[in-house]
Formats: C-alpha cells, structure tokens, sequence
C-alpha cells in the first residue's frame, strides 16, 4: 500500500510545529529565513538553535546585513553551537548571494554556494521556492525506513532510503504542496515518528507502514555497529594579566574548530602530557596552577585537557612571545564550548582560592 500524500498533509494541516523561521499558512516562505535555520540545524537539534536563530536575526535582518558583517563578529555570536566551519561558510554564503541580488531558486544553483550540499539544497529548494524534491534528513530517513521496512542499516542503506523517500513525493497532492509535504516529512519524524517510542497509533501513515505490520517499526532504522570513539589530551593555559584580560590566539582558518579563539596550549595527542612536559609549552615560567580537567565530545573523539591557571605579574606582557596570543577581554571572544568549559574551570578555580 503506498502511503497517501493527501492523509499526510491533512494532518500537518492540524498540528504542524510552530518555529520561528517557518512562514504562515498561506504566506510565501522567506528563502533568508530557510537558509539560515537549514544551516544552523546540520547537526544540531531544533531546540538548541532557536536562541541562535533569533539572535542571528536580531543581528543581521537581511542576508546584506549579515554579508557585510565582519567575520569575527559571525563567530562570536555563533560560538556555542559547534561545527564551526558552518559560520564560516554561512559568512562565505551571505557575501555570495549578496553579490547576486537573491537566492538561486534550484537544487543545481544552489548547490553552487559555500556550506551547501544536497540536503540543504533539496530543503530550501522545496521549503522557500516549492521545487517537489524530498529533503532527506534524519526524520525523513526513519519514516521511511519504517514505512517501507528497510531492515539494511545505516550508514549503507542511505542510497536505497534517498530513492525510497523520493517516491513519497510523486503523488498529485504533494506535488501541488511541496513545500508544506517537505516540512510535514519533518514534523512527522521530530513528532510521531520518533526514534524511541513511535506514536504509532496517531500516525496518518500507519496504514500504510509496513514497519508497523511487521511489528518492527520501533527497531527501525537499523544501525552499524559503531568504532569505539577515541580519547586525545591536550593542556591549555588560562593567564590573566592585571587588568583581567585573559591571553587568546585565533585558531587556523582550516580544520577543527577553525577561525575561533582559544586559550594557548599543547597539540591534542593519544596519550596524557606529563605535568613536566604540559609547563614546557606554557606561555611563560608561571608559578603556574593545576585546576582541574575539562572533557568535552566531538563527533570523532573525546578529548581531555587539564587546564593550569596563572596571573600575570605588572609589567610583564611584553615578554610572551606573539605565538601565544594576545591579551583580550574573554566577553568579546569567539571562543567554541569546550574552551568556554576551559574558562568557566579556570573562573570557579579563583573564586575558590
């Protein structure tokens, strides 16, 4: 039984989400709007982006506000929400569909800009300009992992789930709402469909879904067994001079966490520093103090540093060399949340002295 568009966009109709970058039933979406919650919403779930959704806004209106700003000033108000190459490459974006005048209004152009790939192309293509394409998503992937009862796991099944989930969209009703069936997908996956614990018995599609026939819906889609994650350690120095700056380098452009400030430190090996090895990558001779150690999650690994703490006797700034930073105030800084993890230590450390 093929799933109806129709039963689907019905329900959406009655209880489609409410989100700030959504446009009202019956006004043309904002391809601005689109764009920058598609991009802050790549790994990162709806509940923690609207803070930075609306903050954003607040800053930039337009994409030529947010074109015009100064890449520093894009990294401090998106440090915190991680995968910091995505404000680089949301900047990178902005200046481009600055100097076009408008948002490219098809899959192929705008897979042409900095940030975006397929995904992303298929969601503001179909949300903002109604192009019927299906974003394929998390969500998406486990509705119709479900209504078609893919058992193959994840990550190899991706392609054969693309295919299936492009099949959903073929039917008249969602071809004449593609932007409203493209964001029902959404809804139906963040709501009824959901990883633990499927409202099964709410679901527009159940009786289609072959997932729920076969009683497997909930062990729906199946994934790989995952690599054990690896552990890195790294040690960062916290020093502050007499006005309560706080000594911070820029991080390179390329790689993890690029462009954003940092406390200096060592690299990031496999295996622990030794106190005597940490203090001969300090910035200066101290006296220097352990407070503690900070763990902090990436994607690929965990890492762990320990964190030492010192204040900088009057008159001695001249005497760091440049490749540790410079002395700046830490409220003004585009510092990422695990160095932010390394302030708040360092901060409760003193208080406790």
């Amino acid at each position: 039984m093929t799933p109806d568009a129709s039963d689907l966009l019905r329900w959406y109709d009655t209880h489609r989400r409410t989100l700030p970058w959504r446009s009202l039933p019956g006004h043309r979406p904002d391809p601005y709007a689109v764009w920058l919650s598609e991009i802050m919403l790549q790994q990162t779930t709806v509940k923690a982006v609207i803070a930075y959704y609306e903050r954003f806004l607040t800053h930039y209106p337009t994409v030529q506000d947010l074109a015009a700003a100064p890449q520093e000033d894009v990294l401090h108000l998106w440090a915190g929400l991680g995968y910091y190459a995505r404000a680089r490459n949301l900047h990178a974006c902005a200046k481009r569909v600055a100097e076009l005048g408008h948002f490219p209004n098809t899959v192929e152009d705008l897979l042409k800009l900095p940030g975006i790939g397929a995904y992303t192309a298929r969601a503001i293509a179909s949300i903002a300009f109604g192009v019927p394409v299906v974003p394929v998503d998390g969500n998406v992937e486990r509705v119709t992992s479900r209504l078609f009862a893919i058992e193959d796991p994840l990550p190899a099944s991706r392609p054969l789930l693309a295919r299936q989930a492009a099949l959903l969209n073929q039917p008249k009703a969602a071809q004449k709402r593609p932007s409203d069936f493209a964001q029902a997908l959404f809804d139906l996956g963040a709501t009824i469909c959901t990883p633990r614990n499927p409202s099964c018995l709410t679901c527009p599609w159940r009786p289609a879904c072959q997932g729920h026939a076969k009683g497997i819906a909930s062990t729906l889609p199946r994934k790989a067994p995952k690599q054990a994650r690896p552990t890195r350690y790294g040690v960062h120095f916290i020093l502050q001079d007499e006005t309560g700056h706080r000594l911070m380098r820029k991080r390179p452009e390329k790689g993890l966490l690029g462009g954003m400030d940092e406390f200096p430190g060592t690299e990031w090996q496999s295996t622990p520093w030794t106190e005597k090895e940490a203090l001969a990558a300090a910035p200066f001779l101290g006296p220097w103090t352990a407070c503690g150690e900070v763990t902090h999650v990436f994607t690929h690994f965990t890492l762990r540093l320990m964190i030492y703490t010192a204040t900088l006797p009057s008159g001695h700034n001249a005497g760091i060399d440049p490749s540790f930073g410079t002395f700046r105030s830490t409220e003004r800084a585009a510092l990422p949340g695990v160095m932010k993890k390394c302030l708040a230590l360092a901060v409760a450390d003193l208080e406790t002295r």
